[in-house]
């Protein structure tokens, strides 16, 4: 919710103009933190309002984008061809005479028939964290193009595009900042509009005898109505929107390392599976003894100088690393990524990576010149912490439920826009009657009807609540320190 649930005065109706009136005597301690709580989401909202518009368009967009891609690059994701595959390893001998210039790093199989086989390579042409991609069919060994893909998901440069847009507005890392601010207010400003909108309907029971709370009263007119409006949608996406500044905050810049910090000391952290090979033992003793497990080359990979070299020959192992990986559980259903080492100390990895309806990405580390499991990393011994943070971030994307995911996150991005074109519809309806300008803001003085205590404690929570989340803390005192400048300007200019 981007503006106030009820920015009204005690002696406001809506639709009236908005008239200085007598402060009266002091307002009851709840009566007073409804006021600051007002006046909090007014400004906030106002504030923030723009930075989140931006956020949620972008954020709406890339909701839809891994769908998307299926369609824009259907002709490289996709193919018709029916037939036995090839091994795992020609496929990827297909791709490397296509780039010999370039040095193999991974392979991603086809996670279903009918799906091209990836293989990546290292392309130091590409942005950071991004490898080329080449396609190939696994029945014709045909190569379908190539695409550079970013980051563990593999995003393709369409919404690769849009992630750039909705996280930094590609403006690197300075425009991260943009992101993180909206994130860091946008809790604030939806549990404040919560509050007054449950007070609000509290005293509409107590006048009127009824008040609706999630649904919307038809006959509100004006102000009103674009209030309710405002705070039923607002209601029924509030969880949605505290999931989404949560998740967001965890890629941040600052607030990010913070809680990056915390879950490393709290060891909360994802594990990483060793990929050392050294002289470790097995992690499943007898595994080379397994029938099936042979590697096919007879003895150990050829010896080969360079890592290029090497990334090549470890290339004809791969259909034995997945072997090895599903002999122990992993990759048995779900999309997989094999890493192939670039030297010969290094194991492959294979990962179930991020995909529809994956709830435990499981890692194994394996040697398959030596036929065994060197380490098995499995979801279900991941901290609860780091569990919840990985579905999380595929719930975030748009990935964990598929296109339901999406078109969830789609409908939660276009509710936000609608709450903040509301919010500053309703600034503009408080306006005097007959102006040409925005409406006034709820007055200050909030904090002075309250207790010393109450405003310590206040006052110590959101010290405590800025450092961790520093684009949240620093713009709440700016705007305390100029509050105060004006409330004591005005105190010895009153027509000020």
């Amino acid at each position: 919710m981007a503006k106030s649930a009820e920015p009204l005065t005690p002696t406001e109706t809506p639709g009236s103009p908005a008239v200085a009136t007598d402060p009266g005597p002091p307002r009851p301690r709840a009566a007073s933190i409804t006021h600051l709580l007002r006046r909090l989401h007014f400004y906030a909202g106002v504030i923030v309002g723009p930075f989140l518009l931006i956020a949620a368009i972008s954020g709406g967009l890339y909701a839809l984008a891994p769908s998307a891609e299926q369609l824009i690059y259907r002709a490289q994701l996709h193919t018709d061809s029916t037939g036995e595959a090839h091994s795992i390893a020609e496929q990827v001998d297909a791709a490397r005479a296509q780039r010999p210039d370039l040095t193999v790093s991974a392979v991603r199989p086809p996670a279903s028939p009918g799906d091209t086989t990836q293989v990546l390579f290292a392309d130091p042409s590409l942005p950071e964290s991004t490898r080329l991609a080449v396609f190939v069919d696994p029945v014709t060994l045909r190569v379908q193009g190539e695409l550079p893909s970013y980051g563990s998901s593999g995003s393709l440069p369409v919404r690769t595009w849009l992630d750039g847009l909705h996280r930094n507005l590609h403006l690197g890392e300075p425009g991260r900042m943009y992101s993180e601010f909206a994130a860091s207010w946008l809790w604030v400003i939806a549990l404040a509009g919560l509050a007054l909108w449950v007070v609000n309907v509290r005293k509409q029971r107590r006048t009127r005898g009824t008040g609706r709370l999630l649904t919307l009263d038809r006959s509100a007119r004006g102000r009103a109505r674009s209030m309710n409006w405002h705070a039923v949608v607002g209601i029924w996406i509030i969880l949605a929107l505290l999931f989404l500044s949560a998740t967001g905050l965890t890629w941040s810049r600052f607030a990010g390392e913070n809680v990056s910090e915390l879950r490393s000391t709290l060891s909360w952290t994802q594990p990483s599976v060793d990929t050392s090979l050294g002289n470790s033992p097995s992690a499943d003793d007898g595994m080379a003894d397994m029938p099936g497990m042979g590697h096919g080359h007879g003895g150990s990979a050829p010896a080969a100088t360079g890592s290029a070299a090497v990334a090549a020959t470890n290339a004809g192992y791969v259909d034995t690393a997945l072997a090895l990986a599903r002999s122990v559980g992993v990759g048995r259903s779900d999309a997989v990524e094999i890493s192939i080492p670039s030297d010969d100390d290094t194991a492959f990895t294979v990962a179930e990576v991020r995909a529809p309806w994956q709830f435990s990405p499981d890692t194994a580390a394996v040697d398959p010149s030596r036929d065994r499991v060197v380490a098995v990393d499995r979801f279900a011994h991941w901290p609860l912490a780091a569990k919840l943070a990985n579905l999380g971030i595929a719930l975030h994307m748009g990935i964990l439920f598929g296109l339901l995911n999406q078109l969830v996150l789609f409908v939660v991005a276009v509710a936000l826009v609608f709450l903040i074109v509301w919010g500053y519809r309703m600034w503009w309806q408080r306006r005097p009657r007959g102006a040409h300008r925005p409406g006034r803001a709820p007055t200050r003085g909030a904090l002075r009807e309250l207790p010393w205590p109450a405003i310590g404690v206040l006052a110590a929570i959101a010290a405590a609540v800025g450092w961790f989340i520093p684009l949240l803390g620093w713009p709440l005192l700016a705007f305390l320190v100029i509050d105060v400048v004006f409330g004591l300007a005005q105190r010895v200019r009153p027509d000020a």
